[in-house]
């Protein structure tokens, strides 16, 4: 997919019942991957030793899941499910009716080791064609492809005109929608307030929240 090499290609189809079959896993999200899910494959494995790329230190390969939809809208914690089981970095191609989006969240090793990852916020873009889909490899190593990838993918949510680290741009941009959602409820609040002092405080609160947010 998105012109990568042969070298690259791995095509294993993966039964989707591989990552709810664990009794751990609740019957709702059983279901989501029954209804929601076709298929799911394993279409390339980019590694220092499928691309003419050095290692990395933080990303030792980068999987290509592609899952075909039976519907428009996918859960997030059926992505999620699926970070959780392969102990890779993995952006994920959706296909729904020959449009694609591609997601991806920032995933990096927990501080347990053994192999497990904490998995941040998805970004995806929007439904298009597959040849339109802004992805290619842009980095010496490994580690820089996939913050490319995953900079390609967000957008303007996590572009910077700094030096700024891929897991500062994901805190910054966390942060901001932190900031927004407090912003909303505090607006909310203000506007169901009647006395005036708690209004006057609230204001000032308010105030200091959109001040950090023009700041990011």
């Amino acid at each position: 997919m998105i012109g990568l090499p042969e070298s690259t290609e791995y095509n294993r189809r993966i039964p989707k019942q591989k990552f709810y079959e664990n009794l751990t896993v609740p019957p709702a999200l059983k279901r989501l991957f029954i209804d929601q899910v076709k298929v799911i494959y394993w279409r390339n494995k980019i590694a220092a030793t499928t691309m003419n790329l050095a290692a990395g230190e933080m990303v030792t390969e980068i999987e290509i899941f592609e899952v075909k939809l039976n519907v428009s809208k996918l859960d997030e914690s059926v992505l999620r499910q699926i970070d959780k089981e392969i102990p890779y970095h993995i952006v994920f191609f959706l296909e729904y009716e020959g449009k694609y989006q591609a997601w991806t969240a920032y995933k990096e090793a927990a501080i347990s080791g053994n192999n497990a990852f904490k998995v941040g916020n998805y970004y995806h873009t929007e439904w298009m064609e597959e040849s339109e889909l802004p992805l290619k490899v842009d980095g010496l190593n490994i580690d820089k492809v996939y913050e490319n990838f995953v900079r390609q993918i967000a957008g303007d949510a996590l572009q910077t005109d700094g030096n700024e680290t891929l897991k500062e741009s994901v805190e910054r941009d966390e942060r901001r929608q932190q900031l927004e959602k407090q912003i909303a409820l505090l607006q909310a609040k203000i506007r169901k307030e009647k006395q005036l002092n708690k209004q006057v405080k609230m204001n000032t609160e308010l105030k200091k929240l959109r001040k950090e947010l023009g700041s990011l």
